[in-house]
């Protein structure tokens, strides 16, 4: 008795058929698929206060259901007070099921509560099939509680998939649910 992720699911029986009619493929394997999300958390004042990146890890490790990993300088810059080694940062990378989870969170729980939603912008694909967007407040998910936020902070999402173009891209975060703007906006 394994568990499969809705999504997971959703794609093998609705997405694929649909892009393989879409796209002209040959085979089942040529169709684009998500290899994994990254989440990507800066924190620029970290060099004054170090109980910043704890913050930061904790809500990543909660928000992704995966322990954080910080990210450290690699290079020190005086100006901004910066040493070579020093935390600045929190990243995760979900991959197969949690992936999944996490996405689907993302599109029926946390973007419809951000303020002012009118879908996500549709021009931030890399030119080799990967999407990055920025999430303003990390409050928009609910596993975070908002008494215990000591500052709000935003950070990256970088969706990785097998795409060679961004119109297949596009055309796979559509079909998994992603709510992009509308062209006449």
């Amino acid at each position: 008795m394994s568990y499969t992720p809705r999504l997971r699911e959703k794609y093998a029986k609705e997405v694929v058929p649909a892009l393989m009619e879409q796209f002209q493929y040959g085979s089942i394997m040529e169709v684009p698929k998500l290899v994994k999300i990254n989440l990507n958390q800066g924190v620029g004042e970290a060099t004054q206060d170090k109980k910043l990146v704890d913050n930061a890890l904790n809500e990543m490790s909660i928000i992704a259901g995966q322990k954080a990993v910080p990210t450290k300088a690699k290079k020190s810059v005086s100006n901004f007070k910066l040493r070579e080694g020093m935390t600045i940062g929190a990243r995760v990378t979900l991959r197969n099921n949690r992936m999944y989870e996490f996405l689907d969170r993302l599109v029926t729980v946390a973007l419809p509560r951000v303020r002012d939603f009118r879908g996500i912008n549709d021009k931030s694909f890399d030119g080799r099939g990967n999407y990055s967007m920025g999430i303003k407040e990390q409050i928009v998910f609910p596993e975070i509680d908002i008494d215990k936020v000591g500052r709000i902070t935003g950070m990256d999402v970088t969706f990785v998939t097998t795409a060679k173009t961004d119109a297949e891209a596009l055309a796979l975060l559509k079909a998994l649910g992603l709510p992009f703007k509308n062209q006449r906006d």
